[in-house]
């Protein structure tokens, strides 16, 4: 593995050697394997991605999301030179940290933790990665998975705790201001972190980060919109131009020029296989979407890849080296997220499910935020036995209620509810 010297292969907690069959495999390829059989994994498949899990058979989940962001990410991460593996699974990790309902539900949790050091899906991702998911436990108690230094790094896609967070721009789907901050690590898992991070430059990513982070923006921009579009939703061939460029500027890019919003649809209207015609749902049209939908990634893939051996001449490992993603890109994959953001997240119908959603997710806290420990799953009730004030008891519910899946949530808040 050039490139990854021993502290990048070094794990929180030493295990010894595994007894398998040869060949071993790598530190990485163990990791990789961590990952795919956690619990946390199989319940994405219950996580709503944009569309909820139950709206069509059709739709992404959490996990299939994941598994469509790692492809990208190996594929990536071997055409420029870094540890496929690792990147993969930082990719297959990257959403486990997501509550109930996504993004709207990390809105209600990081409301509900103000006093306990807040909530973030990444900062949970660590949490479950390095506590939460058992696996191997060393002398101060669970190390959750134990996954390799370089592994966890790639994995942090925000390096620094809530203090560090800048305020979010833009606005939620309802038109409220942005309350979630951005960050990777609440305070109390701050030892393994400064291990992660030892020898890091500041709050810089690792390169892997790096290749996971496009590798999640290339995926939900373009397959937020396939979704979209067989959702009956999205009609690429009857864009309102207008309320897509102001979706892009409130949700994501606040301070593009307008003009190059436009350029940027001119140049993916000319992409070959952009449809001339209406979505029909049939087979035909069903190719032709997937054909688009192959073209747009391996456009941004190629572009960035391009760029970025354009700018280094290697090893793009580690610290190494820099991701470099052109502006057009940006761009480009802005308008993606722009129409899903105006036809599927602002829908009216969503809008208020959402709402409702939160005010179930929210009462579902205080519920067991008062009757702890009952109710608690096992775990969590020994880590509520175990909590020394109440800024710890109620990060226990907090991290109760994340592990939850949409269905779990909503039948939780049912039967305690009443």
């Amino acid at each position: 593995m050039p490139g990854y010297d021993e502290a990048a292969r070094e794990r929180w907690v030493e295990e010894p050697p595994k007894r398998v069959a040869a060949p071993e495999r790598t530190p990485f390829e163990r990791d990789r394997a961590r990952v795919v059989h956690a619990a946390a994994s199989r319940r994405l498949a219950a996580k709503t991605q944009v569309l909820g899990p139950q709206t069509d058979d059709f739709v992404r989940n959490r996990l299939t999301h994941s598994l469509e962001v790692a492809q990208i990410a190996r594929d990536l991460a071997r055409a420029l030179g870094c540890e496929p593996d690792l990147v993969e699974t930082a990719a297959l990790a990257h959403d486990l940290g997501h509550p109930p309902f996504g993004h709207n539900g990390e809105r209600v949790l990081a409301e509900a933790a103000v006093d306990c050091g807040g909530f973030e899906g990444n900062a949970q991702t660590l949490r479950l990665l390095t506590r939460l998911e058992a696996k191997t436990f060393g002398p101060n108690g669970s190390a959750g998975l134990n996954l390799t230094r370089a592994t966890l790094d790639a994995c942090t896609k925000y390096p620094w705790p809530l203090s560090d967070a800048a305020v979010p721009a833009g606005v939620h789907a309802d038109g409220s201001p942005r309350v979630v901050r951005k960050f990777g690590v609440y305070d109390d898992d701050r030892p393994v972190f400064d291990w992660v991070r030892a020898g890091a430059p500041g709050r810089r990513q690792c390169f892997e980060a790096q290749v996971m982070d496009l590798a999640d923006d290339i995926a939900y921009s373009v397959h937020d919109v396939e979704d979209g579009i067989v959702a009956g939703r999205i009609d690429l061939t009857r864009l309102d131009e207008q309320a897509v460029r102001t979706a892009v500027r409130d949700w994501y890019l606040p301070d593009v020029d307008e003009n190059r919003l436009e350029q940027a649809l001119a140049r993916l209207r000319t992409i070959a296989s952009w449809p001339t015609t209406a979505y029909d749902g049939s087979r035909r049209a069903l190719a032709e979407l997937k054909n688009l939908t192959s073209d747009v990634i391996g456009r941004f893939a190629a572009d960035a890849r391009a760029a970025t051996f354009a700018a280094y001449p290697g090893p793009l490992v580690r610290y190494a080296a820099d991701l470099v993603v052109p502006d057009d890109s940006r761009l480009e994959m802005g308008i993606f997220k722009g129409i899903a953001a105006h036809y599927v997240m602002r829908a009216d119908d969503r809008v208020r499910a959402m709402a409702r959603q939160r005010e179930q997710l929210a009462e579902l806290v205080e519920i067991l935020a008062k009757t702890a420990p009952d109710h608690l799953d096992a775990p969590f009730a020994d880590d509520w036995a175990e909590a020394t004030d109440d800024a710890a008891s109620r990060r226990v519910v907090i991290d109760q209620v994340a592990s939850l899946t949409d269905a779990s949530a909503l039948a939780w808040h049912a039967r305690l509810g009443d």
